[in-house]
């Protein structure tokens, strides 16, 4: 047995947890620091700070949600669960870095008009992703879709649904961040204005209702993950 055939399989789970991890953590983090995002009682600069804070913090939970699904595609495929290996995990991985340079590119360009429209472009690889997972889980659960789901292997078709679920819930979240810049733009440049500030605590009272059921779905898929109920 070589050493990748020996050690695949433990390090993409190690890899998966870690992800997990950072997924979980930093929309906590990005949850908390939206607080004083909001709040008028501090000066600007202030609240600009806790921004950058936020966004600091939400692309390591971005990072984390993007590789998660190449992750456990791959083990899948180990499983003998997800039948596309060999060529068809390689051209995954390159898809999956393009996807993940896009992110961090939007992040790095945040404050500026480029860094919106990339920001847009990674909305619209989730609205293509979102589907797929959703419609071949289901199938496969239901249906005779191209994963495996005998008993004992069901778990990972539920799994993908409800990382799916997540990724509905996360995209409105990223609305709502995006939204944060192109307000705090605004307020930039023209100064005070309660219409942008109500606007800006709405959104965010939103996200922050919304938090709830996406860690409850997160703590569900990782729960599926882990134990592997059925």
């Amino acid at each position: 047995m070589t050493f990748i055939e020996m050690y695949e399989l433990p390090i993409l789970r190690w890899l998966h947890i870690v992800a997990m991890v950072y997924w979980l953590g930093g929309e906590w983090g990005v949850f908390q620091t939206s607080f004083h995002v909001i709040n008028r009682k501090l000066p600007m600069d202030e609240r600009r700070r806790h921004m950058e804070t936020a966004y600091r913090i939400d692309i390591l939970a971005r990072t984390g949600i993007i590789m998660l699904l190449p992750l456990g595609l791959h083990m899948g495929h180990i499983y003998g669960i997800q039948p596309l290996g060999g060529m068809w995990l390689t051209g995954m991985w390159v898809l999956f870095a393009l996807w993940l340079s896009l992110c961090w590119g939007a992040f790095i360009k945040r404050e500026t008009d480029a860094g919106i429209r990339l920001t847009k472009y990674d909305e619209y690889i989730r609205y293509l992703v979102i589907p797929a997972l959703l419609i071949t889980s289901l199938w496969s659960l239901y249906g005779d879709g191209p994963l495996s789901a005998y008993d004992g292997q069901k778990w990972y078709s539920a799994k993908m649904f409800i990382y799916g679920i997540t990724l509905v819930i996360g995209l409105k979240l990223r609305y709502i961040m995006r939204e944060w810049t192109v307000l705090f733009r605004k307020l930039d440049a023209e100064g005070e204005n309660p219409e942008v500030e109500a606007t800006l605590e709405r959104s965010i009272k939103f996200g922050r209702n919304l938090a709830y059921f996406y860690w409850t779905a997160i703590l569900t898929t990782a729960f599926f993950g882990a134990v592997k109920p059925f």
